[in-house]
Parts: structure tokens; C-alpha cells; sequence
């Protein structure tokens, strides 16, 4: 009954549901002595409705480097696809992988040639023999920073704010691993470490000046 309501609201145009409803992709590269880590969540939304509860930002483009993709989904997916066509070609000219550099410097050239039509930030992070672990960002505009980390997506600025699942790449020498974690695995952010001389630690212990050490 409830659902036969929303519908018939939304028919009458009316607003089937009360309050403000902000959804944004998160994604994020960060380097590490040997590699990089690639996360993302994984809503897909179309205006307020979630389209998927579960779909997959992170991409591959070689067996070295993939991509985090925010945005417009089809934008970057045919970014993504262009791009793996042009290194998969690379690749057989050279006869060895195409560099992470390589691989940013092509998703930043699309970007950039088509800034006006394309709506695609992305992260791209790798490992190749010449330079180890790489993150390049590339956002809306063409830019391209090479970064020790870097976050993206119209929801980066709450990234406390876990919710779906979260997929990780982890890029080394040894190869890739790809990790999935439910969101009721997932640990809080007051959960993730401990209270060191913390506000209340400080008023615990009787000091009535919080900023005497």
C-alpha cells in the first residue's frame, strides 16, 4: 500500500518522499611502499533512486593499472573502454605493458578533448617495473595530478559515511588482489582506532585546561 502511494503521488506530481536525499560516489587511490590501493563504493543513482546497490567503479584497463570512475557512469565507461582498446594496442606494438603513465596520460587526454561533453572524474592507480606504485587523478576538466593519494566523487567530503559495499584493488609486483567487503563488515570510523589523548581522555583525567599537555 505504501508503494502504491508513493506511485500515485508521484503521479499527481507530488513529492513521494519528505526531506533532502544527497547521493554521491566516493573513490580513492592511495600509495603504500610496494603498491597502491584502489577503493569505491558501489551506488549507482539516478536522480534520488538508486539504480544499484552494488555495481562496480572499479575498472580494469590493463593487468597493471586500473581505474576508479565517478560521474556520469556511461561517460567514463566509454573512457574506459576507448582507453583499454588504445592500450591493449600499445601493448602489442611494444611488446610489453603500457606504463601507468601512459595509461592517465589517455584518460586525461579523452577527458580533456571532450571537457564540454563529458561529466567523468577518475583515479587512476597501477604498478609498473619503472616507477612502482602510481595514482593519477584526473577530474572534470581534463586535469591530471600525479598524487601519493587521492580522493574523488561527489561524496569524497563524507567519506565517514560508508554505506552498500566497498570494493578494493590492491596493484603490486606480485600481481593484483581484489577484495569485497559487505557493508555490515564494515567497521565504523569511531571503531577504526583508538582515542589517543583525546578531549575526553584529557577531562577524564582532571585537567581542567584541555590544551595543558
Amino acid at each position: 500500500m505504501a508503494a502504491a502511494h508513493e506511485c500515485s503521488a508521484a503521479a499527481a506530481g507530488e513529492a513521494p518522499t519528505t526531506g533532502e536525499h544527497r547521493m554521491g560516489t566516493t573513490i580513492v587511490g592511495v600509495c603504500y611502499d610496494g603498491g597502491v590501493i584502489l577503493g569505491a563504493d558501489s551506488r549507482t543513482s539516478t536522480g534520488m533512486y538508486v539504480a544499484n546497490r552494488a555495481s562496480d567503479k572499479i575498472t580494469q584497463l590493463t593487468d597493471n593499472v586500473y581505474v576508479c570512475r565517478s560521474g556520469s557512469a556511461a561517460d567514463t565507461q566509454v573512457i574506459s573502454d576507448y582507453v583499454r582498446y588504445f592500450l591493449h594496442q600499445h601493448t602489442i606494438q611494444l611488446g610489453q605493458p603500457a606504463t601507468v603513465k601512459v595509461a592517465a596520460n589517455l584518460i586525461r587526454l579523452l577527458a580533456y578533448q571532450n571537457k564540454n561533453m563529458l561529466q567523468a572524474g577518475m583515479i587512476i592507480g597501477g604498478w609498473d617495473k619503472y616507477e612502482g606504485g602510481q595514482i593519477f587523478s584526473v577530474p572534470l576538466g581534463g586535469t591530471i595530478l600525479r598524487q601519493p593519494f587521492a580522493i574523488g566523487g561527489s561524496g569524497s567530503s563524507y567519506l565517514y559515511a560508508l554505506g552498500g559495499v566497498v570494493r578494493t584493488v590492491t596493484i603490486n609486483a606480485d600481481g593484483v588482489k581484489r577484495n569485497f567487503y559487505p557493508g555490515d563488515k564494515l567497521p565504523l570510523w569511531h571503531e577504526e582506532m583508538e582515542p589517543h589523548n583525546s578531549l575526553l581522555d584529557i577531562l577524564a583525567a582532571g585537567n581542567p585546561d584541555p590544551m595543558v599537555q
